[in-house]
């Protein structure tokens, strides 16, 4: 007898071909038997230690978040419904060039400060890994969902530099190489950068080029988040392209979103610039979240002068009168690289999170509509907040365009990625709801994708790209990391106005061959693990 048997589902395998019904036989964690409904006739039909009626549900391998946030959140809640839920069974963390491995004592409290708005402080967290491996390794005492790790460039360039806006020295370049090195080594599936974050943003494409040299020697790949999604966004694009192509190394853009006015009906011209680079050789996928408004933190906006020296120095900035008048100046007059060169505009600024209680009341509004409360200028505002919640702050940016979301999601070198941000009272809801969004909405109501063709974009595609073999497809012998969900009725639950209800229509997921969503419901089953890169 076999463990699980799902009976009569109609299967959407990953490959983009035409989902076909079949009993599908699980066991010891891989797919054991495939019995498709013309093989079954006359024949008896597969049996098990259990049997599950899929009858009118689609399913497909479970879904890769390719882009997601949950580096604090996998050890904090066992639970992680806001993933699992939706279908994922894998996310990819360690973006943005910022996370916690490889750190000293000292890196890892500038990390923990400077990122508060993405995944908290982390007083309930006991920070015991300093390297990759041992990060990797704590993952693997048991999360609810499996997880692969991005080498954070910017917090390499913290250990090795610190973080000044300096070019590294010669002895620091060799520290970062042998940090990239030693994480690709320890499981690590490639490196990530924040260029309009710092400290990763103070490196040169010289020194950004070296590193993707010792990505590309052990098969991994490099996740920027380049230096402009605004003004200047086709150069920051065309950046990332030249930069490793002259490393040799595969690129995999993160978030891959063309926003605010500059940009609007501009995604055409990006996909061009992609298609000639792959016409080429270039071995480039990119991903993205199916919304129009981006997420990050308050203090992300600012310039990148006023951001070196890490938090304290930003804090001191923002305190003395004459710098922050230039702060402002740069913000709403010239356009701040951290605003992507576009002039803020604060009434796109809304307010999702903050880390100090006192200050909820900013929450839900944009950053203008607690102004005009107060009586007060924006800037006042937005300055009082990024002082008194010492940066700690999230922001929901309302800057995109359907139009180049729905074109870029069109594309052959496109998977999903929530970019979920899990904090704050009001987070976008992508974090809950990319993948069932998806589905219902793109699929389902739009016609944009069809179903085989979006479920290819969230399982086999990923996997390629990770280079996992055995992952992203319902085939014999590959992984039983699978999703059943009803295509009639698959949805979002998660809105702007309750971002964490969680989606309809989706069953059962199984990690593992484990249930860790049953009949609609978490299970306290924890089959997820650390995934680390395969050889070359």
């Amino acid at each position: 007898m076999e463990d699980l048997v799902i009976r009569d589902a109609d299967v959407v395998d990953g490959t983009g071909a035409p989902a076909y019904r079949a009993d599908v036989v699980v066991d010891g964690g891989r797919i054991v038997s495939i019995v498709q409904e013309a093989a079954a006739a006359g024949c008896q039909r597969p049996t098990a230690t259990r049997e599950l009626d899929a009858e009118g549900l689609v399913l497909a391998p479970g879904f890769i978040d390719m882009h997601a946030h949950s580096d604090l959140a996998l050890l904090r809640d066992p639970d992680h419904s806001a993933k699992a839920a939706q279908g994922v069974t894998l996310e990819v963390v360690g973006q943005d060039g910022m996370s916690y491995a490889p750190v000293d004592d000292r890196t890892l409290a500038e990390v923990r400060r400077a990122i508060t708005g993405w995944n908290g402080y982390g007083n309930d967290i006991d920070f015991d890994w300093r390297s990759v491996g041992e990060y990797l390794d704590r993952l693997d005492r048991g999360i609810a969902v499996n997880a692969a790790y991005l080498i954070p460039q910017g917090t390499v360039r913290a250990l090795a530099v610190g973080w000044e806006d300096r070019p590294a020295t010669p002895g620091e370049l060799d520290r970062m190489r042998q940090s990239v090195a030693e994480g690709l080594e320890q499981g690590a599936v490639g490196l990530s950068s924040g260029l309009t974050y710092t400290p990763g943003m103070y490196a040169s494409d010289a020194e950004l080029t070296e590193l993707c040299r010792v990505v590309a020697r052990y098969g991994g790949y490099y996740c920027p988040h380049h230096r402009s999604y605004g003004a200047g966004a086709l150069e920051a694009y065309a950046e990332m392209v030249e930069l490793t192509r002259e490393a040799g190394c595969a690129l995999h853009l993160a978030h891959a979103t063309m926003n605010f006015g500059v940009n609007r009906g501009r995604a055409p011209e990006l996909l061009a610039l992609l298609d000639d680079a792959l016409a080429t050789g270039a071995d480039i996928s990119l991903d993205t979240y199916p919304y129009t408004p981006g997420s990050t933190t308050l203090a992300a906006l600012l310039p990148s002068w006023a951001s070196e020296g890490g938090p304290e120095a930003i804090l001191a900035r923002l305190t003395d009168e004459a710098t922050a008048g230039r702060i402002r100046h740069d913000l709403e007059v010239v356009g701040a690289d951290g605003c992507h060169g576009v002039p803020v505009e604060w009434d796109t600024i809304e307010i999702s999170g903050v880390s100090e209680p006192s200050l909820g009341d900013h929450v839900g509004r944009t950053v203008q509509e607690s102004a005009d409360l107060r009586g007060e200028a924006p800037w006042t505002t937005a300055r009082r907040l990024l002082v008194e919640d010492r940066l700690g702050s999230t922001i929901l940016q309302h800057v995109g365009h359907e139009e180049n979301v729905r074109a870029i999601m069109r594309h052959s070198a496109h998977t999903g990625g929530s970019d979920g941000i899990l904090q704050g009272a009001k987070p976008h809801p992508r974090a809950y709801g990319t993948f069932p969004h998806y589905l219902g909405h793109y699929v389902r109501e739009s016609g944009v994708l069809s179903l085989e063709e979006c479920v290819a974009h969230l399982t086999s595609r990923p996997a390629a790209r990770l280079r996992l073999p055995d992952r992203g497809i319902v085939r014999e012998g590959h992984r039983s990391d699978l999703v059943l969900f009803d295509p009639a009725t698959v949805a979002a639950g998660s809105t702007f106005e309750q971002p964490r209800a969680l989606p309809s229509g989706i069953p059962h997921v199984l990690v593992d061959g484990r249930f860790v969503i049953e009949d609609g419901r978490r299970t306290d089953v924890l089959a997820g693990r650390a995934v680390r890169r395969t050889p070359v």
